[in-house]
């Protein structure tokens, strides 16, 4: 591979690393693309890589968000189960449930969190004003978590509600992960953000730890598949877990709102996307 090649694959990977962990998404939006589109390289490799780059924002923004207690660690290992069941189920129902309907299914559930997003643009700061009304679910397993936030400079406590229709949209995320093939990031977030009430930026940090547990369990049919190259996702992971390092500093030094402006494109587009694809329509 020419050093050129591999120098793209870094500043690519880092700039995916970077986005991957401030959104808490994984950066596979990006890398898929990049890596068909402009690499020229065949889907299924490029699925694979992108895997394996999932791992190395997961593990980058991880420990950063770990040390200043950013992620709620209680909420990531519960909702993990249920995405873990989710993308077994998923795989047991490929070839059964009609993908169609499920891409409508979830691309308009994008579409209401973009709606949901705007909304809470227009409103208070959910640092300032936590709307979450006390879980007793939530409370017994003692999901309910604070953080510090270095914009606003105070520790913000929070409260998590609707645990068990997290729980059900995050078993949703795991079918789709499974069932589809497309990476459950976005699910993850909008579900702690807009069923759970969790403020976005704890949505976020634990977004990222969970994609690296569930992208873990993908990699290894990848690896003995023999679709995972080397020479395309060790450069590629080495530059997601740089940008992971360094978004996740930055992730702490932004407001909600921007974290919002930032994400609400992506929603929409994976969400309009995902419709197209329900009609038949690949773009």
């Amino acid at each position: 591979m020419l050093i050129s090649q591999i120098g793209l694959l870094l500043v690519t990977g880092g700039f995916a690393g970077i986005l991957g962990s401030i959104l808490g998404i994984g950066g596979g939006i990006i890398l898929t693309p990049f890596l068909t589109l402009v690499m020229g390289l065949e889907i299924k490799y490029a699925i694979a890589a992108s895997i394996v780059c999932v791992i190395a924002t997961s593990s980058g923004a991880t420990i950063a968000y770990l040390k200043d207690d950013m992620l709620n660690l209680r909420v990531a290992m519960f909702l993990e189960i249920a995405t873990t069941i989710g993308a077994i189920v998923g795989a047991i129902l490929s070839g059964i449930v009609p993908t169609d309907f499920l891409f409508l299914l979830f691309g308009g559930f994008l579409l209401f969190s973009v709606i949901n997003m705007i909304q809470k643009l227009r409103g208070k700061s959910e640092a300032l004003s936590n709307e979450a009304i006390g879980d007793p679910l939530a409370e017994k397993l003692k999901l309910n978590g604070s953080y510090y936030d270095k914009v606003l400079e105070k520790q913000i406590d929070y409260q998590v509600e609707k645990v068990p229709g997290g729980f059900a949209m995050m078993f949703g995320a795991g079918i789709a992960s499974g069932l589809l093939g497309i990476g459950s990031g976005v699910f993850k977030v909008t579900a702690m953000d807009t069923i759970m009430k969790m403020p976005l930026k704890p949505s976020s940090a634990t977004s990222n730890l969970m994609m690296g547990v569930t992208a873990a369990a993908s990699a290894m049919v990848y690896f003995f598949n023999g679709t995972i190259l080397p020479e395309i996702a060790a450069p590629l992971a080495l530059g997601v877990l740089i940008g992971a390092t360094i978004g996740s500093r930055i992730m702490q030094r932004l407001s909600s709102f921007v974290i919002r402006l930032i994400f609400i494109p992506i929603l929409l587009f994976m969400g309009i996307q995902m419709i197209l694809r329900g009609f038949g329509v690949i773009i």
